[in-house]
């Protein structure tokens, strides 16, 4: 699985003008499924992101993670992560998880964050989507797992 977190002061996706889910304080995580990901994969991603010390604690360090926080999370289905441009300009995304597989991987992340005590709402799985953020920090992590 891969990933693309970000600590934001807020975030909200729409999808044909209606807001879908949204999210702040807290985290906004674009998911990519990947070929081979199984569902141990998306409980260790929902672990990882859930326990990253990435929010900060009363002295201004980071040294909380969402769950110590209170933090929720937005939750984004994101094939494109999977992007390779090796071979030229045009992407090629071969490297996606198929759609069935994808969205159930990426619907079992935004589970394992709610059943952590993550207030998590999530985007609409192949529409198309118009994501409002404002990056808090900025602080923006990538994550293979």
């Amino acid at each position: 699985m891969r990933a693309l977190v970000q600590r934001v002061t807020h975030a909200s996706v729409s999808v044909d003008g209606r807001v879908v889910g949204r999210t702040g304080p807290g985290l906004l995580l674009l998911v990519c499924a990947m070929r081979g990901d199984d569902a141990a994969a998306a409980e260790k991603l929902a672990a990882k992101v859930a326990r990253l010390r990435i929010f900060r604690d009363d002295a201004g360090k980071t040294n909380l993670s969402a769950l110590d926080a209170g933090a929720g999370a937005l939750v984004i289905s994101q094939f494109t992560l999977a992007a390779d441009t090796a071979r030229g300009n045009r992407p090629g995304f071969s490297a996606a998880a198929p759609p069935d597989e994808a969205e159930a991987l990426y619907l079992d992340v935004a589970k394992h964050l709610e059943n952590m005590g993550i207030a998590t709402q999530t985007g609409q799985f192949g529409a198309e989507m118009q994501v409002d953020l404002t990056n808090d920090g900025p602080m923006t992590i990538w994550l293979d797992i």
